[in-house]
């Protein structure tokens, strides 16, 4: 009998190694949530806020970078911009990006009337410009 009989052994305590192991993909889990998810979920709540909140002579931003006048508030889905003097397009709303200036309508308006222009506050005056020479030799005033 060159053979030798092998008798099983008795395993440790097989769970806790178990629960080793699987620590650090729990704390990868909850890192990444605390960094990447949770941010994202505030940011996605900010923008649906920020586009039901979108009305008439607000100053947005599309996604392919274009600037324009709210004029008309469509639907739910849908708002009329002008991009420029007559130039009016629809938008579908998830395509705004940002909201530049908030414009106060004009009061007694109602949202059909197209004709009316949304107030907005005056432009700036552009600054005066002066010449280095002018500035040196007393040009004009």
């Amino acid at each position: 009998m060159f053979i030798s009989q092998a008798w099983a052994q008795a395993g440790g305590a097989g769970g806790g190694d178990f629960l080793v192991q699987l620590f650090p993909l729990i704390l990868i889990f909850v890192v990444f949530y605390f960094l990447l998810i949770r941010p994202q979920q505030a940011k996605i709540k900010a923008q649906r806020e920020m586009l039901a909140g979108v009305k008439r002579g607000d100053r947005v931003v599309t996604g392919g970078g274009i600037v324009g006048l709210v004029t008309k508030v469509i639907s739910d889905n849908e708002i009329q911009v002008e991009i420029a003097e007559g130039v009016r397009v629809r938008l579908v709303k998830q395509t705004i990006t940002d909201i530049v200036s908030r414009g106060e309508s004009v009061r007694g308006a109602k949202d059909g009337e197209d004709d009316v222009k949304p107030m907005l506050p005056p432009p700036a005056p552009a600054p005066e410009r002066k010449s280095l020479l002018g500035s040196l030799f007393g040009g004009k005033k």
